[in-house]
């Protein structure tokens, strides 16, 4: 039984027990997401490892994602095809993780778990490392069927935002809900309305495993976030 049972979608999970049973599997690829010199001090074995860990195109100033074509590279350039088992992690509590989830999915790409605990809990049970950079199998094609529905436009959310079942929710840090630190932004501050739940606050510090799934249903709960509401994230 999974670990992962006690959420509603454990399949988007995966346990470092359950990935350390199919290190060798053909049809998996791992994505080490982090930084590129963590990367070249140890990863898992077989890992590859992408240089831009936000997908973001640079032809549009890097605001968006990159466009179909160049991700369908991306991916390919990572061992990534239509048939790939994808298992992305990270050390740092699954932001960068999560970020690659979002934008396979939002490719049409379903098949890809995050690893709960990442590095941290990988390194601290003992696994096995490697400092040996990948190789990425080759021939391997991706082909990018967009899904819109995980994405909201500025239009969408300026419509939605003030319905009463919509949740405007800002996982930002504090200071970037209440426009004391800009991150380069010319308009400080937050979309009227929104409510503020940082996204680490559903992160063990210690461990980097998300929290319990009750314990998050809480914490979701007490800030209006529930699942009779449609939830834009920003």
């Amino acid at each position: 039984m999974s670990e992962h049972n006690e959420f509603p979608h454990p399949e988007f999970l995966a346990s470092t027990g359950w990935l350390a049973e199919r290190l060798e599997d053909d049809n998996l690829q791992v994505v080490d997401c982090d930084l590129p010199d963590q990367y070249r001090r140890a990863h898992v074995p077989g890992a590859t490892f992408m240089d831009d860990h936000y997908q973001k195109d640079p032809d549009a100033n890097r605001v968006h994602i990159m466009g179909p074509d160049a991700f369908a590279l991306m991916a390919q350039s990572l061992g990534i095809g239509d048939d790939t088992l994808v298992v992305a992690y990270d050390n740092s509590m699954g932001l960068y993780a999560a970020r690659l989830w979002w934008a396979l999915n939002y490719y049409g790409h379903a098949n890809v778990k995050v690893l709960n605990g990442g590095w941290r809990k990988w390194l601290s049970e003992g696994r096995p490392v490697t400092d040996a950079p990948a190789k990425p199998p080759s021939g391997r094609v991706f082909t990018p069927r967009l899904d819109p529905s995980f994405m909201v436009t500025a239009d969408q959310l300026k419509e939605d935002y003030l319905k009463p079942n919509v949740v405007a929710w800002d996982v930002r840090s504090l200071g970037e809900n209440l426009g004391h630190t800009t991150r380069g932004n010319r308009r400080p501050g937050r979309i009227p309305n929104a409510v503020h739940l940082e996204w680490l606050e559903l992160v063990d510090h210690r461990t980097h495993l998300l929290k319990p799934a009750a314990e998050m249903r809480r914490i979701l709960q007490s800030h209006g976030i529930t699942p009779d509401k449609r939830v834009h994230s920003y």
